[in-house]
């Protein structure tokens, strides 16, 4: 009896966390659609996370820090974080991962186009490197944050950038304008 009462503790201790917490890292959700792999609906109240970016312009190249933060203790489990031209529905640019909470995604045969939770630790902010494509058009961040099984958001957008046409910035942003006095 004793054997049988070890092993089932032992099963219970391995299988049943996975099956009734928040799935792990295999817990992927659509490049497309931004919907997590699972049957529950998305919340339509105002999500309690922000997308925030460090410039509002950009040019072929540049690095735009992103961080999806919680705002007060709600924080999120799981992620995807792409961007996206206005009413665009393809990611945009790549990403550098920075934090240890994030791994790069690949959409649209695109490595890193998309960056996601690299486990289900609970997050209350996460900081990623964007960087800009050779061509581009207006664009936001959009992401999908998963706080549990229940609830999650979908569609989050931050400000819009926009690129620079008229002026040269090198890769951090700063503007290399020169400025002439006759």
């Amino acid at each position: 009896m004793r054997r049988h009462s070890y092993f089932g503790f032992l099963f219970c201790g391995i299988f049943l966390p996975g099956i009734l917490g928040f799935p792990q890292t295999n817990t992927s959700i659509d490049c497309d659609s931004l919907l997590p792999n699972y049957e529950a609906e998305p919340q339509t109240s105002a999500p309690p996370y922000i997308i925030a970016v460090s410039f509002d312009n950009f040019e072929p190249g540049n690095e735009v820090q992103v961080t999806l933060e919680a705002l007060g203790d709600a924080g999120f489990k799981g992620f995807n974080l792409q961007a996206r031209e206005i009413d665009g529905d393809v990611p945009v640019g790549t990403f550098k991962i920075t934090d240890p909470n994030t791994k790069g995604l690949e959409c649209h045969n695109m490595t890193n186009s998309a960056v996601s939770h690299a486990n289900s630790d609970v997050k209350q902010k996460i900081t990623t490197t964007w960087i800009a494509p050779q061509e581009a058009r207006d664009l936001q961040f959009i992401a999908t944050v998963v706080q549990n099984l229940e609830n999650f958001w979908v569609g989050i957008q931050s400000k819009t950038l926009t690129p620079m046409h008229s002026e040269s910035v090198n890769v951090t942003g700063k503007s290399k304008r020169k400025v002439c006095f006759e």
